[in-house]
């Protein structure tokens, strides 16, 4: 084995300790000891007296060596460690999969059935090619090495200090949003779940009745005020199994928004000051068990209830909503974020093993979510019974509409939560990189940065959890607003840019593309107006 010593001082000759520690061969210090020799010689820039080939050791032979004696392998770029198409496909899927699929049932309701396929439809196109234009945005830079580039360092190179803060600024909606949807959505599956287990320890023979009366019709409108002329009698009585009214000392202090939220920060404050969030990714297999459960539910119930659809194009019925409806780009904002892994395609495909069927590959991906979020959106739409409830009633996380005495529902929550609760400190650590990188060039700069850092995060869940734990708006607010920059105006700024400083920009290429910021602006000015 063979060592470079990369520290400063003495050169060491042996390094002390077991394995991985190694020891170094006498051959070694000699191949080192002429290294140091020929970089002494002259700058490592002047090619004449660089090293040559048969004094540097192969790529797999060469260890790096710590000041602390110990020997770190160095890993080259392998092609064996790439991954194979399928492999990147489904990372692909898996990334992009989140917390929005609970809402595009809600998205489709507020857009009407069918204007809102053909949005989901054409906003993953519209979404598929501007990150095809990010992620060929590097190698347009053909005078720099861009090797090792992220988006936001393309940026940078186009727009300066601008392109740099801006980007930050966008990446950081992006992810604070997913925070504060993340707290309102654990808060909700904690309480829900606090219900479940209440209830099952508290019934007894008495409440039998009622339990069986509510699995027969197993979906909630849990506010019967948006139902027009429907059946208040069942709307409370599926109320009544969602919520314990009998002001109980449980439930004053086992409340959705005034207690839960509250509990949510002293497991989840502490979690976050972790200096590495490492521990948490070895569970980033669950949001792949989750999705997969959360199709076998949505299949399951469908089966079960069967479908209720009647087609009002126009006018609004008692228990349908028209086909079309002017509410669209609620639907839009949030299939912005349904549909965003931009700011990190880059990274995803520098690991796919065939460098030349990047494009295939996104595209094949972008297919599969997208008919991922058909089939569940389609499904609870089709499927929420009409009559006796209004498909006004689905709520913005589809999961609300069943009661808390459900136990599939429940083992889904479940599911949720714990994956949450791994996903949520790995968020955190990406703002924390990202912010604290930027502003003070250290990702620790101390604990006290850390902390004041995480409590605002914290307290921004807490207080939409609270006062507008409204998870669909939220998302098509943060959607629209990261878009605007990372979806929209940069790629196709930096797209037209590029072109014409090959002299290849066209005027149909320049319309389309500023038509892409238009679109871009419209979709976040319409959120203010819904």
């Amino acid at each position: 084995r063979h060592i470079v010593n990369i520290s400063p001082g003495p050169r060491p000759r042996n390094i002390v300790g077991d394995d991985p520690q190694e020891r170094v061969s006498a051959e070694a210090a000699i191949l080192n000891s002429r290294v140091h020799y020929y970089s002494r010689l002259t700058a490592s820039s002047d090619r004449l007296l660089s090293p040559p080939n048969h004094v540097i050791p192969r790529q797999e032979e060469i260890y790096i060596y710590s000041p602390l004696g110990t020997a770190f392998k160095v890993t080259g770029s392998d092609p064996s460690s790439k991954n194979p198409s399928i492999i990147t496909i489904f990372a692909i899927w898996n990334t992009m999969m989140g917390t929005s699929i609970l809402s595009i049932p809600w998205g489709i309701k507020q857009a009407g059935f069918t204007l809102g396929i053909l949005i989901l439809i054409f906003t993953g196109l519209l979404m598929l090619y501007c990150c095809y234009i990010v992620l060929k945005s590097p190698k347009a830079i053909t005078d720099m090495d861009t090797s090792d580039w992220e988006f936001p360092d393309v940026c940078s190179f186009y727009f300066g200090k601008f392109g740099k803060w801006s980007s930050l600024f966008f990446s950081m909606v992006s992810l604070i949003g997913a925070m504060v949807v993340y707290w309102v959505l654990m808060s909700n599956f904690l309480y829900n779940t606090g219900q479940f287990i209440y209830s099952k320890s508290q019934c007894s023979s008495d409440c039998l009745d009622a339990n069986a009366l509510l699995m027969c019709s197993p979906v909630i409108c849990p506010y019967p005020t948006t139902e027009p002329g429907g059946n208040s009698t069942i709307s409370t009585l599926y109320i009544s199994g969602n919520d314990t009214s009998d002001g109980s000392s449980f439930e004053h202090w086992w409340s959705k928004t005034n207690t839960i939220p509250l509990y949510l920060i002293v497991l989840l404050l502490p979690l976050l000051c972790f200096r590495s969030a490492a521990f948490f990714a070895r569970f980033t297999f669950l949001g792949t068990i989750s999705v997969v459960y959360l199709i076998v539910l949505v299949t399951i119930k469908a089966v079960h209830l069967g479908f209720h659809l009647e087609f009002h194009w126009f006018d609004t019925a008692r228990l349908y909503v028209p086909e079309f409806r002017l509410l669209f780009p609620q639907f839009t904002g949030v299939l912005t974020l349904a549909f965003f892994i931009h700011n990190c395609i880059v990274t995803l495909m520098k690991n796919n093993k065939h460098q030349e069927n990047n494009v295939r590959d996104l595209s094949v991906a972008y297919l599969l979510v997208g008919l991922t979020y058909l089939y569940v959106g389609v499904l609870i739409f089709a499927a929420f019974p009409s009559p006796p409830l209004s498909k006004d009633c689905i709520e913005p996380n589809f999961l609300d509409n069943f009661p808390t005495s459900d136990v599939l529902v429940f083992v889904a929550r479940a599911f949720l939560l714990f994956q949450m609760i791994t996903v949520y400190p790995l968020l955190g650590y990406l703002v924390r990189v990202q912010m604290m990188g930027q502003i003070f060039g250290n990702h620790y700069p101390s604990f006290l940065h850390v902390l004041v850092l995480n409590i605002l995060i914290v307290g921004a869940g807490v207080l939409m959890a609270k006062f507008y734990p409204n998870i669909g708006s939220i998302i098509r607010f943060s959607g629209a607003t990261c878009g605007l920059a990372l979806v929209f105006v940069f790629p196709a700024l930096i797209h037209m840019i590029s072109l014409r400083r090959q002299g290849l920009l066209r005027w149909p290429s320049a319309i389309f593309h500023s038509f892409l910021i238009l679109l871009g602006m419209a979709n976040l000015l319409a959120q203010f107006f819904m």
